[in-house]
């Protein structure tokens, strides 16, 4: 796959195991850091059973002040098929899990739909993302997600610059 996912259109060549050009330097298939209940997002995402949280390795925007270094940076995590992702889903749900939050997954868009189309759970589909996401690809999560959790990171070019390397972040 030619990846345009993200607004940095690096136009990488993403197989199944490997991505060797693009900024991210992640394979097709989705590599997953961690996969548990998680009680310290916004409260009205965790409630009382917690968020089901999926963190994804690698990033498109790649913040030096990353809270998630080590996932982002470092690509640290665990390749898995889209069947697992979809187990994953279902696995998070019935731990009472009150939403499934997908964190950092822009440049898994596709492994995000292929996973859902094996299993939709009942539970809302957070896209929990740090806003540098194309509107195309957005608008291709029509019907997959509910609720998008964008964070805000830069309202110039050149912080965005300056920090990520994304001067056109703010656009």
């Amino acid at each position: 796959m030619i990846c345009d996912l993200c607004p940095r259109d690096c136009n990488a060549e993403r197989e199944n195991d490997t991505n060797s050009n693009g900024y991210c330097k992640m394979p097709l298939l989705p590599r997953v850091a961690k996969a548990d209940l998680h009680f310290w997002e916004e409260p009205c995402i965790s409630g009382t059973n917690g968020s089901g949280t999926v963190f994804f390795s690698g990033c498109s925007l790649g913040c030096v002040f990353c809270q998630n270094y080590d996932l982002s940076h470092k690509q640290y995590g665990k390749d898995i098929s889209y069947e697992r992702l979809a187990e994953i889903f279902y696995e998070l749900e019935k731990r009472g899990a009150h939403n499934i939050n997908l964190v950092n997954p822009s440049h898994y868009i596709y492994a995000v739909k292929k996973a859902l189309d094996i299993y939709r759970p009942s539970i809302p589909i957070v896209y929990n993302s740090g806003g540098y996401d194309k509107v195309k690809s957005l608008l291709d999560l029509e019907n997959y997600v509910d609720v998008y959790l964008l964070d805000l990171k830069y309202l110039t070019p050149e912080n965005a610059f300056k920090y990520s390397g994304a001067y056109n972040y703010p656009e």
